[in-house]
């Protein structure tokens, strides 16, 4: 087997797990090489690692890039993204800056991977809601056509990064000790409260989020479809990791809750866990860590013709970044591209 100089450039949260899922998986790695804006000795993922300058020269010699932005640590892919490229690399992004560009694949490797055939040596992880709704929709969109979906999602602090993390502990400690919870990473404290707002108000959609947009333009790319209708509300929740969706799916035909699970046990990297009799359906608790994004709910949406309704969960951290990013590599070695 062959083995691979492999760079990752930010070590927040995602850089870290990027880390943790390349061990994991055995990734065939020759040279790890971590980058970020000064030089340092940090503990990545359990290792202590030398970290060297996010500078164009770190590039040399690389096969891989994998740039760890997040909503709250981007632009790095902007100043060296296609420099990376010009120097051999072969980038794959987890930030938004080139999610919609022409020359760039938008990829869920379970979803489209045809579209790295044609790659120009960048590669865009999509947005870490928009994987774990499009896990369980892409499925089904190849079985019977989604026309249109509406999704409430409910995403964890881990989306933003490490600071709103802490901020959530330290609110809930405050909380506990009968003081006033700090406020700073959002506009509101986000401890036993719910924010209607993730990301800027989006110009192209009035009244929509830039994270609400994302589902829409990042669906029809990674689907090839652009008449697909999608309308999105995302909501900040007092969870620390694990982003829930509640979808709600019109067809071209009718699909019954039954062959709907069918299609999704089937489906590589979904996980039905559908038995509200039981107390059984997706958690983000449970989702926490693990690679499959779970779907369950099923029901019938009587309120559209050829409706389904379900709900997901998946770990954004994992899935919905950097296993993703990771599997986009391994699946273009497999196709040799």
């Amino acid at each position: 087997m062959s083995e691979y100089s492999v760079g990752i450039v930010g070590i927040g949260a995602v850089g870290t797990e990027m880390v943790r899922v390349l061990r994991e998986r055995k990734f065939p790695i020759r040279e790890l090489r971590v980058m970020a804006r000064s030089e340092r000795d940090e503990e990545v993922a359990g290792e202590t690692v030398h970290v060297v300058p996010a500078e164009p020269d770190a590039f040399d010699g690389l096969d891989f890039a994998f740039f760890a932005g997040t909503e709250g640590s981007k632009g790095a892919s902007q100043v060296l993204g296609w420099e990376a490229v010009k120097r051999g690399v072969k980038v794959v992004d987890n930030g938004d800056d080139f999610r919609m560009d022409d020359r760039v694949p938008l990829v869920i490797p379970e979803i489209n991977p045809e579209a790295l055939d044609s790659h120009q040596g960048f590669i865009a992880n999509p947005n870490c809601s928009t994987i774990i709704a499009l896990m369980a929709l892409g499925p089904l969109h190849r079985a019977a056509g989604i026309r249109r979906f509406v999704a409430s999602t409910y995403q964890a602090v881990s989306g933003t990064g490490r600071s709103a993390i802490a901020e959530l502990e330290s609110q809930v400690r405050s909380y506990v000790a009968g003081e006033k919870p700090p406020v700073d990473t959002y506009a509101h404290q986000i401890a036993f409260n719910v924010l209607p707002e993730i990301g800027s108000q989006k110009p192209q959609l009035p009244g929509y989020t830039s994270e609400e947009a994302k589902m829409l333009f990042e669906t029809r790319k990674v689907l090839g479809s652009d008449s697909i209708k999608v309308s999105t509300t995302c909501v900040r929740v007092p969870v620390f990791n694990g982003h829930s969706e509640a979808i709600n799916v019109e067809f071209d035909r009718p699909v019954s809750p039954e062959e709907a699970r069918e299609i999704l046990s089937a489906a590589p990297g979904v996980k039905v866990v559908d038995n509200p009799g039981d107390h059984l359906y997706p958690l983000p608790i449970d989702v926490s860590g693990t690679d499959d994004v779970s779907v369950g709910r099923i029901r019938p949406d009587d309120s559209t013709e050829n409706g389904l309704a379900l709900f997901v969960a998946g770990d954004n951290i994992r899935k919905g970044a950097a296993l993703n990013a990771v599997q986009i590599a391994e699946e273009m070695i497999r196709r040799g591209c």
